[in-house]
Parts: C-alpha cells; structure tokens; sequence
C-alpha cells in the first residue's frame, strides 16, 4: 500500500510549478508547502503564483544559511510543515543538510545531465560543449555532496545536429523532466524507490557558465568544438567573442545560431577581425564564417551587439532601417495590450525604454512572451524576436511591422529613389527610374540607363537604369536569401493578405499607374483604366484567395505486410522565379504572372519590356508600402540581350516565365534547359482565327470582328489575326467595318474620347509598314490603311484593312501584332475547308467564330487546335480562366487555378508504419 506523502517543494521556475501541478493530480499526496526565492521587485517566481493559487503555504526565503550555518528562524518554518518528503525539482539556493535531511524520506532533486557526468550548475550546457552523443536527466537523493546522492532515475535522449541549450531543454529535459518528477515520487511512495550509489568512473565537475569569464570563446580550436561551445550557451547567456573594429577598438558580443558550415569558403563576403582568431571570419548572406584550426567551418546566423540581437549577415549595413512612427489609433491600442502582456510577465510598470532581460526575465519568461503575444495578436512570433528586440519600443515596433506583413499595411521606412515627375492628365506622378533589388531602389552598374519614349509625340520621357547580368545576380541571391528567410516565414494566409493589400493599393494609384502607362506604352487611358490597371488588380485579388488553399493528397498504395503505408504529396513553392514580360500590357503582363507566382510562395525578378518600364518600377514602389520583405520582388529594366538572358542563365532561377514572340521563346527555350534545366512557360506569337458564318448575329460580329483586331491597337497576344468572313456576308461585312473605321477617333490617349493610340514604339511602327507593303506585293488587296496618321506627330498607325487575302500569302500566315485587319472569304457550304485553313498555322493561342447554330459552334470547339476558344465573343478573358496557347504559341498557362501548377513543384512522401 502506497503511502501517504506529506511532500514540501523546494525550488523556482516554470519546471517546479509544473511539478507542483502534476503532483496535485495524486490524491496520496499532499504538498504541505512551497519554499521559493524572494520576489524580484514586484516580481512573485511562478512556482509561489502557481501555490497560492492552490492555496499551498508559501515560503520565501533570501538565504536558508549563514556562514555555512542554517538560520533558526528558516528551519523552523521549515520544520512547522511537517514534510516526510522534500522535491527539488530546480532549486539555485544552497539547502542546509538539516532541511535535506529533515524530512523523515529525505530530499529528491532532478539534475539535468546524466550522473555522475557534468556535476555543477551549468549541466546541459557542458553536455553540448562536450560533443556528448547522448543528454538526459537524473533524479537523485540528496546529501553533503555536489549532485553526488545516491540515483533513483535517469532518463536520456540522443542529441541531434541541430540541438542548443533551449532546444534539448523544450524537447526532452523539461517535459520528460516533469514526468519523471512524478514517476519519482511514486516510487517513494510505493516504497520501489532505488538508491544506486553513484560511481565515480567518468564523473566531471564543469565550471558554472553563469560566469562571464567562462562564456569566453576559444577560437584555436576545430570547428567542431566553437561549434558545440555556441549551441552549448543558445540561447542564454551566448557565447563571447570580441571584435577588433577598423580603428583598433574593440567590441564583445555574443553568438547565437551556430552550424557546422560544409560548403566551403564563401567568394563573395566582407572579412571581419575577430579577437584570437589569426584568419578573418566572414560577413556573408548567410551569417558569420568562422574556420576552424582544422580548416572546417563554423556559420553563426546571429549576433548580439549590447542589447540587441541581429542577423549577422547585417553587421556591415551603415544605414539601419528607420523605427516605425507614424502609428495607427488601432495600433496604440495594441501597443496598450502589449504593455500589459509585458507587465503580467515582469511584474513591473512599463515604459518606452523598459529592457525585458535587464528587468530579470529568463529563458522561460521568453517562451511565455512569445505564446502570449502570439495568441493575443494571432502573429508569427519566434523566441529570436525577443532577443533582436529586447527593449519595450523595439519589441512593439516589431510587432506592429509584423501585423502591417500580415493585414497589408505599410512595413518599413518611406522609400528614396531617383526618378522624376510625370505632369499629365492634370496629374503630377512621382516615378522611380532605378532598379528595385531587396527592397530599395539602386543605380545600375556603371550607372547604364536606357532613353524612355513618350509614343505619342516621340519625345524622351525619362532615362531608367538598365540592368547588367551583375545587376541581376545580385536581385537573384536578394530573391534567394528571402525565399530561404524572411519568405518561409510568413504564413500562406499572410501571404494573401499581403496580395490583397497591393491589390488595395494598386487600387488607390489606379489612375496614377493607368496614367503612366498611358504616356509609357501608348495605351488609351480608359482601356489601360479598365484593362491593364483594372485586370491587373483582379489578378492580385484573384489568386490571394488560393494561397491557403494549395494543398497536395494522400494516395491509396499498396502496403508492404504486414506494415502499413501513407502517401501524401506535397505542392510546395519552385523557389526563384524569373520573369520576362512583352511591351503591349506592361502591368498587367507583370500582374498575370507574378501573381500566380507569390500565390504559390515563390519569391521572383521581373525584366519589363525596355520600352515600357515606368508601371512596373511604381508597382515596385507600392509593394513596399504593401509590407513585403525585401527580396521577395525585384524589377529590374534592361535590354533582353544583356539582362533578359542573365536571367534564363542564371542558375539560382528554377523557373522562368515568358511572354514574347516565338524566336525568342525558342531561344529562352534552349537557355532554360542549357543552364539548370529550369522549368519554363511561354506564352507566345499567335494567328488566331476567328470564322464569320452567314447565320451570325452581324450586328454582333461586326463590333467583336473589329475589337478582335484594333482593341489595344492591335498590340494584342489574341488578336484575330485572320477573319474568315462567309461569302454571302462578306461585302456588308467589309463595308460596316469600313464606315467604323472612319470614324474612329484617333489621338492623344490620354483624351477620354480617343479610341485609337500610338503604336508602341518606333521599331515596331516601322514593322507593320513593312508588313503591309509585303501584303500588297503579294497582290492582296489593302481597302484602308496600310500608312502613318497624317498630320499627327508620333508613331500613329492607320487602323488596316486587307481582303481578298490568300492562304500562301505572308500577311495570311505571320502575326502582324498591329491594328491590321486580313479578311479572307470562304464558301458556307465547305465548313471542313475553312476548319482546315483555320488550323494551317503553326500558331494556335487563341481562335472564335461567330454562328447561331449551336452544332457549328461546339464542332468549331471540338476541332480548332487553339488554347482558348471564343464563341460569339473575343477578348472575353478573365483570371480565372486559364490562358495560354498549343503548338508555336507555347505552353503553361497564366491565369486560373492551372497557372498555380506553373509556379509549384510535386513531392510525394511514403512512410512506412
């Protein structure tokens, strides 16, 4: 029969007051008192909150000796409980020999190494600093000794690689420690209790590491060993090292996040002296290198320099990020929250410049910190935030730098960028012109800049900087860096409420980006109102809802008896992504695409087309206020030879996307494969078909067959690049589109009246010329067209009109991509021939047809080899259907939930069990 314990608990911390709990569970049991250490201030220990709950006499005691001699007046409050057994769960006083022997059983502590190795205070951390292969704990009875009693359990646990002080605590030492407490105390009280004398043979008394002289790092040593000293002090106090600066002055500071580095020496770093060290460490992206005297490296991710912890690929940086001040009403309310959160915990009023550490908190308080304010603002929070801002400002600062990333809001400092002032449509716009690389606006190498023509009046609008394969490997590793950092943490939920709030933003600039766009690409105000901003701000919101809805399955295999099997895949993020975007819909080519590509939590560079930057640059400029990380988006302008093709090169990029004409996207082709065999999607040239039955609606088809071929000017990827018009309509047909044409409005594109702009650029001009001369070689007839806008400076082009088009003809089988209309007839009562003609073209993006016979228009469907099929309209697109071409007119799609596949790479996983 077990007896019953009169049990007296002796010690402090979140450990003991969890023992306490797990022993009020048993009824054979009664804790008679606590014994604690004295409040800190107006600071209680947990352990005398957590017995004063359970109304458990309380006891706090300064010092239970002096001189070696126990107090009178502590035994004998001691003794008034009358404990026949004392628990020691985690105690940092001195207990007197009457009080560990005082109760009639005796005293059992919790030690946490594996006696008798690592006797003394500082046990885990010597475990690690040692390289042990195994840590675990030991419940001994106490006597005269250091940590020598008598075993009763000890428990242990394999170290990993990746374990620290805090790691093989949280893990094993703490929550089997509490469990074994309890175990312990069972078997005291079921008399099955042991006391196996401890052997002498390998037992180690390691100095405490609570003192600042054994803290010191020993940098003559393998790697290994700096290695295990670091992780051995992680994350409390950290390991010391002192750095000599350029001026001979030196400065301490302490190492958190240590690993053993395999890759070698690091080509691209920033050499940092370090005291006792004869080679110099490393500054380099990914932390601090330091070699071995075995020639191995160690990585230290973090540094604390006086209060503040930070990355350690940062301690170069001259200008730090300026403190967030310009905060919201809701805000300061939180900030009032978070005061109390901190006040609960140390017990304490709170001020501005109130330092968490410095007002006694401890590792555990940290944790408790971290899960409170977690559940409190529902954020992302991990210990290493309290340590990077220990002071009350910082912290809240911070926080609120988290909540904007995860609700959309403004996240860092306002942006300074060269640019210049675009006046137009009664508007004065600040433009950025340098190139957006993790998250600021830089020159160029060399400065290089490209010439920005106004198309409407030929006119140079700005100078931007012009991108070099330099420029873009540093965007690549920007978007690297982020992609394995800042990116990873940020939730796929917060991820779509970042989209949403740049879907927001862009919004709110809308006529400022559907301005630029105008003046940069020649647009038509309204239709870049309506299309390009518009569409673009769709696609933002459009694909911000699939973020947290891209999931893998499990998968019915057949078990390997008698084991059983689960598979399940895993859709998970490319990495970086490359993008590459023509010059007809500057933002929302950029939109389509990037959207589907942070959906899928990518991180990615855009190259725009050198002719039209300008939205793409201001779009670059609103994902900042958005909040996103830098690196997560980089723009940069240039020319396709130089940074177009670093960026298919490059072999960081995992993926590359495309929209151009197909001798391009062949060459991109062979770049992706060439380089790391990179997965592409191209989205290129067509000759769209679109076929006019006799039983049409000609009212109809008329207003859909002209906006097939002049909508956007006629710079459109789908544009009906060949009308097949019947011939019992064909006449009537032609002389609507005619009498249309006449009076269209052509003109300055901001005006709101304006139907028709300026070609894009003067290259492109001077082609569809050209194209149109070789369609009246060839001997097709030209109706309308074919010349410059007389009388308008600027490169205006003539909406085109050609019948009696050929099949053999050039016009009838190249795209034109220009405002030119090529008709041919064909007889209603041979639909085969015409399905065939329609389908002779190594071309296939997109196809229509106009009929009110049903079969007409489902066989048209059925037959025509063409991504995107359009029946009794054109240019019916929407984001969420899926776009994108067959044959020469590439493959992948943009848009819709297939464009999510584009950007997200297939693991399966199989586990045994």
């Amino acid at each position: 029969m077990a007896l019953k314990l009169r049990i007296a608990i002796i010690g402090q911390s979140n450990f003991a007051a969890d023992v306490l709990e797990l022993l009020l569970e048993r009824s054979s049991i009664q804790i008679v008192g606590v014994f604690t250490i004295p409040d800190k201030g107006s600071r209680e220990d947990v352990l005398a909150t957590t017995a004063t709950a359970h109304k458990i006499p309380v006891f706090k005691f300064s010092s239970w000796r002096r001189k070696g001699v126990v107090l009178p007046e502590v035994l004998a409050q001691y003794k008034l409980v009358g404990a026949t057994l004392n628990v020691l769960p985690y105690c940092s006083q001195f207990i007197p020999m009457e009080v560990i022997d005082g109760a009639p059983l005796g005293s059992i502590c919790y030690h946490p190494s594996i006696l008798p190795r690592h006797r003394g205070a500082s046990a885990i951390s010597w475990t690690l600093i040692e390289g042990d292969e195994v840590a675990g704990f030991s419940i001994f009875w106490a006597d005269d000794g250091l940590d020598t009693g008598p075993l009763l359990l000890t428990r242990q646990t394999n170290l990993e690689p990746t374990d620290t002080l805090d790691s093989i605590y949280k893990r094993f030492l703490y929550p089997e420690g509490v469990k074994a407490m309890g175990v312990a105390v069972d078997m005291v009280a079921n008399g099955t209790a042991p006391k196996i004398v401890q052997t002498e043979i390998g037992a180690t008394y390691d100095p405490a590491m609570f003192k600042a002289e054994n803290q010191l790092i020993n940098l003559q040593q393998s790697a290994e060993r700096i290695w295990n000293f670091v992780r051995g002090l992680d994350s409390v106090p950290g390991a010391i090292a002192t750095v000599i600066l350029q001026d001979g002055i030196e400065e301490q500071i302490r190492l958190f996040g240590a690993h053993l580095y395999s890759a070698g020496p690091v080509s691209h770093g920033q050499a940092l002296r370090l005291k006792g060290l004869t080679k110099p460490a490393w500054v380099h992206p990914a932390g601090l290198l330091i070699e071995g005297t075995d020639g191995a490296f160690v990585n230290v991710r973090r540094i604390k320099r006086g209060s503040k912890v930070i990355n350690a690929s940062e301690w170069f940086k001259q200008a730090e990020q300026q403190p967030i001040t310009d905060f919201s009403e809701d805000e300061l309310s939180k900030k009032t929250l978070l005061s109390g959160i901190w006040q609960a915990i140390l017990k304490e009023p709170i001020e501005d410049s109130t330092d968490f550490f410095a007002a006694g908190a401890g590792s555990m308080d940290v944790v408790r910190l971290v899960e409170e304010v977690k559940e409190a603002f529902d954020v992302p929070l991990e210990n290493d935030n309290v340590f990077m801002a220990p002071v009350f400002e910082e912290f809240f600062g911070q926080l609120v730098k988290i909540l904007r990333q995860g609700s959309g809001g403004s996240g860092g400092q306002q942006l300074i960028y060269d640019g210049f002032t675009l006046k137009a449509n009664k508007r004065e716009i600040q433009v950025p012109t340098q190139l957006f690389i993790n998250g600021e606006f830089v020159d160029a190498e060399g400065k290089r800049t490209l010439e920005i023509v106004n198309p409407t009046d030929e006119k140079v609008i700005c100078k931007v900087a012009c991108a070099s394969p330099q420029d873009v490997d540093k965007a690549v590793q920007a978007a690297h860096t982020a992609f394995y950092g800042s990116w990873k943490q940020v939730s796929a939920r917060q991820r779509g409420q970042l989209m949403l709030k740049l879907a927001d933003l862009m919004e709110q600039h809308k006529e400022e980006l559907a301005t630029i766009e105008t003046v940069d690409s020649g647009a038509v105000y309204t239709l870049a109102l309506k299309t390009h901003v518009g569409m673009s701000i769709d696609a933002w919101r459009y694909f911000a809802g699939w973020c947290d809805k891209i999931q893998g399955n499990t998968i019915p295999v057949n078990p390997a008896r008698p084991n059983n099997v689960l598979t399940f895949t895993r859709k998970e993020p490319i990495g970086v992504c490359g993008l590459v975007t023509p010059w007809n819909y500057p933002l929302m080519m950029l939109s389509w695409k990037m959207a589907a590509c942070i959906a899928a939590g990518n991180t990615c560079l855009i190259k725009p087309a050198q002719t039209c930057p300008l939205t793409a640059l201001k779009f670059a400029e609103l994902t900042v206020k958005a909040g996103f990380p830098p690196g997560v988006i980089n723009v940069l302008p240039g020319k396709g030879s130089d940074a177009g093709q670093a960026v298919a090169d490059h072999q960081l990029v995992r993926k590359l996307g495309f929209t151009g004409s197909t001798p391009i996207g062949k060459h991109i082709m062979k770049s992706c494969a060439d380089s790391n065999l990179k997965k592409c999607s191209l989205e290129l040239g067509g000759k769209s078909p679109l076929i006019i039955f006799a039983d049409c609606d000609l009212d109809k088809a008329v207003k859909h067959g002209m906006s097939s071929v002049f909508f956007n000017k006629g710079e459109n990827c789908i544009a009906a690049g060949r009308l097949f018009v019947e011939d019992r309509i064909h006449d009537e047909f032609v002389r609507r589109v005619l009498k249309d044409l006449r009076t269209m409005t052509i003109g300055d594109p901001l005006n709101r009246s304006t139907a028709h702009g300026p070609q894009n650029h003067k290259a492109h001009f001077e082609k569809l010329l050209e194209f149109c001369e070789r369609g009246v070689q060839d001997g097709a007839t030209l109706l309308y067209g074919g010349c410059r806008v007389a009388n308008l400076k600027g490169y205006f082009f003539t909406p085109t009109v050609f019948t009696n088009v050929e099949d053999d003809m050039y016009i009838a089988q190249e795209e034109s991509f220009g405002p030119i209309m090529i008709i041919s007839k064909f007889n209603g009562s041979d639909i085969d021939s015409v399905m065939q003609r329609a389908n002779s073209t190594e071309y296939g993006l997109a196809s229509g047809v106009f009929t009110k016979d049903i079969s007409k228009a489902l066989s048209f469907a059925d037959r025509i080899e063409a991504g995107t099929v359009f029946v009794n309209v054109y240019n019916k697109t929407d984001v969420a259907a899926p776009f994108g071409g067959f044959k020469q007119s590439g493959y992948g799609k943009d848009l819709g939930q297939e464009a999510l596949n584009e950007y997200l790479k297939t693991k399966c996983v199989t586990i045994e069990y």
